[in-house]
């Protein structure tokens, strides 16, 4: 029965650090918003590696969202890149001291306006670190090394759409309503698919385990 409990503990604390290293990544917010919307999106950064600091973090500018300002970081410089038209496609934050410790995360908020006919905003993103290594954020959702996804719902009909960031407090219709819900729905079942399997797999392994002492008992 010890040896039962403790493989237990382990395995639960097995699952625990598995939940934890998923959600470690960098993450691009809000998850949600709407088409033509004007937002502010936020970029959260924690930094990983032990013995080395998050310098630098670079982040790609879809097509569905035209990001025309950037709030400044103290401690930070920031730099954009353009295309012909003058979209900027890229902005790269970089640290004016040490960067970002293993126990630390930073913030980094930009204001655009999403496409009128978008319906996702995968946002890549490539992490350095003070000893040169680069971590790329641009697998998909599934993956080790996931690029963070806005989901974007259809534009309110009831909105006026002519100030920035306002918000209306009319109700949708229940057409909208339920459209919003299954995009919510099938978001959440998306992301914690890997969460779900490592769980299944962790009860398999410890209903095999008790059947095995119970037979050698």
């Amino acid at each position: 029965m010890k040896k039962i409990v403790t493989l237990l503990v382990l395995m639960i604390g097995a699952l625990s650090l598995f939940a934890g290293a998923a959600s470690a990544h960098v993450n691009i917010g809000p998850k949600e918003t709407s088409q033509g919307a004007y937002e502010m999106f936020t970029v959260k950064v924690p930094s990983e590696k032990e013995d080395v600091k998050t310098t630098k973090i670079e982040v790609k500018i879809p097509e569905e969202v035209n990001i025309t300002r950037f709030e400044p970081k103290p401690g930070w410089t920031y730099e954009t890149q353009k295309d012909a038209s003058g979209k900027i496609t890229s902005v790269t934050w970089t640290s004016e001291g040490e960067g970002l410790s293993a126990t630390e995360f930073g913030q980094f908020n930009m204001n655009g306006k999403v496409g009128e006919k978008a319906t996702e905003i995968v946002w890549k993103a490539i992490q350095t670190y003070s000893d040169g290594s680069v971590v790329e954020w641009v697998e998909a959702e599934e993956a080790n090394y996931p690029a963070s996804i806005t989901v974007v719902n259809p534009a309110d009909a009831s909105a006026h759409g002519h100030g920035h960031g306002e918000k209306t407090t009319d109700k949708e219709s229940p057409s909208e309503e339920k459209a919003a819900e299954e995009v919510k729905e099938t978001s959440a079942s998306t992301s914690n698919t890997p969460l779900y399997l490592s769980i299944s797999a962790l009860l398999a392994g410890l209903i095999a385990l008790v059947i095995s002492l119970k037979k050698r008992g």
